[in-house]
Order: C-alpha cells, then structure tokens, then sequence
C-alpha cells in the first residue's frame, strides 16, 4: 500500500467518524429536547391544574377544602365547590366527605348557594355523611357553609363564629374638601348615588342599607338554627357578630366535638384512604377573575360579605 493510498484511507476513516458522531451528537440533542419539553410541559399542565385531582381504587374518605375567601373572584367560588361534591358523591367508593375549612369568609350568595347543595347533596344521599371540618378559622360565611354538613369538628384553638354581615366602604368628602375638589354627580332615579363614596352622608340611604344588612343576617342566623337545631344554646352574643376559640364553640353548640381530617376519616368515618377531590382553578384562570375582580372594585360600591 502507498503512503498517498494509506492517508487517503485514513482520512475517510476519520471523516466517517466525525459524521457518525455528528449523527450521535445529534440524536441526543433531539432527545434532549423532546425530555425537557414533555417536562416542562408536565409543569405547565400542573401549574394550570389541567391533571386532575388524585383519584384512588377502592374505598376512601373524599375531601374537599375550603380555604380563602368566599366570592365569584375570590379563592373560594361555589361553582367549585359543587363540582367538587358531585364528584365526590358520584365515586361510588366515596364513604364520607371532609369538607375542611380554613376560610374568614366572603360573599353571602357563594357560601347561600354551597350550603343550599350541600343539603340537596345529603337528601339525596343519605348513607354518605358530610363533615365540616375547622382548621384555623371557620367565621361568618365559612361558618354558614359548615352548618350545612352533619357535624362539626374543630381545633381546640381554632376561631368560629362571626355571624353576622358588614358592607364596608370609604368616605372621601372631606379630604376633597381640603384638595378643592368638586364632585360633580348626575343621577336618573333619587337612590341611584346609594352610598357613593364621594358624597356625603344620605340618612335615607343609611337607612335602607341598614335594612337590607338586617334582612340578610335574619337569613344567616336562619339557617344557623337550621343546620345546628338543639344542638345550640343560642346565648344573647350568639348572633352578635362575636367568635370563639374551638372549645368554647363546641360548649355553645356551634361545634360538635374536636378532630382534624385524619382523625374524623379515621374514627368517625371508618376509612383512612383520603381522596383529594377539590377542584381547583388554573393560574391563568384566577389571574383573570381576580383581574376583572380589582377592575370591578374600581367602578363599584362597597360589596355585602360575611365576615
């Protein structure tokens, strides 16, 4: 073999071999690539809560938490809520249900329309007992939606009570005043600038606002007597708007006796497998309603809650 043959040999060998491993260098980087888009794909389905909620074979103890504010826009919405419930009444493994509560409360009509299907739910499936169960607080339109369920469990320290309902706002008159600003307000209809921030006091429309506040807690402390019945001691205070450490909420008949999740699943409904079955929104969808939420505060009243 001539030296001109084994050169030219030599160089296709390591001409060859930088193809074959510009082919490998290739083929790891695609699968690089595809591993971590399907991981941060993974992430994004996760951070949106597009997985679903941990389903389980076999028997379980469904919970379902309630935590945050109570509102349409808030962390607590009752569309949630009842998705929630219907799914964990229609997994035919479901023994019981833990709703835990951690929640100061919030809008009256959301926490309204979670009580009124929590008693739909227990008429239409009996033998499925529901639990409130209280972490740190449990008032106002938390309390409401509690009463819904069979029993009560709290925290010797947890905070429950506040039944009552406030509407809260600002008054601004007199810092325009001092800023030289006129309010120049044009209304069809005399009630339609019914507590308008910039305006001053109107005693008929504290008035009216006063009713429609007594009306509402008169239904709030309706379906406290309703869920609760002998079981509370009504006391002059009950109904003030007061609230109460655990154990004293439970010598009230607020509360039927202490527990957490694991200890109500474990003692009281019989079945340790706990089952997550909340329905939770995406990041993008809370960004939205919380969005559309503080642009809404921007252009209206003081709103009604439970707190």
């Amino acid at each position: 073999m001539t030296d001109s043959n084994w050169e030219r040999q030599t160089l296709e060998k390591l001409a060859l071999a930088a193809v074959q491993e510009q082919r490998r260098a290739r083929h790891w980087g695609i699968f690089f690539k595809v591993l971590t888009f399907v991981f941060l794909f993974t992430l994004l389905f996760a951070a949106l809560d597009w997985i679903g909620p941990n389903r389980a074979l076999g028997s379980h103890t469904a919970l379902i938490d309630i935590q945050g504010e109570i509102g349409a826009e808030g962390e607590v919405t009752a569309d949630n809520i009842i998705s929630s419930l219907q799914a964990a009444y229609d997994d035919k493994h479901t023994k019981g249900i833990i709703l835990r509560i951690n929640s100061p409360g919030g809008s009256p009509v959301q926490a309204g329309i979670i009580n009124d299907e929590i008693v739909r739910q227990r008429k239409l499936h009996p033998k499925v007992p529901v639990y409130a169960v209280v972490e740190d607080i449990c008032a106002s339109g938390g309390y409401y939606i509690a009463v819904a369920a069979d029993k009560i469990f709290v925290d010797k320290a947890s905070i429950v009570g506040s039944i009552g309902v406030l509407m809260d706002g600002f008054g601004f008159t007199g810092t325009m005043q001092k800023l030289g600003v006129e309010r120049r307000l044009m209304t069809a209809g005399k009630n339609k600038a019914l507590l308008d921030p910039f305006s001053p006091v109107n005693p008929e429309h504290q008035a009216y606002a006063q009713s429609m506040l007594n009306e509402i807690h008169q239904q709030f402390i309706q379906v406290v007597r309703q869920g609760r019945g002998q079981r509370l001691k009504e006391t002059p205070e009950m109904f003030s708007g007061l609230f109460w450490v655990g154990s004293k909420s439970i010598e009230l008949g607020l509360a039927d006796g202490l527990g957490s999740s694991d200890s109500v699943a474990r003692d009281i409904i019989k079945e340790e497998n706990i089952v997550d079955f909340t329905v939770r929104e995406g990041l993008a969808d809370r960004f939205a309603k919380r969005f559309g939420a503080t642009m809404a505060n921007q252009l209206t009243g003081p709103a009604l809650k439970l707190h």
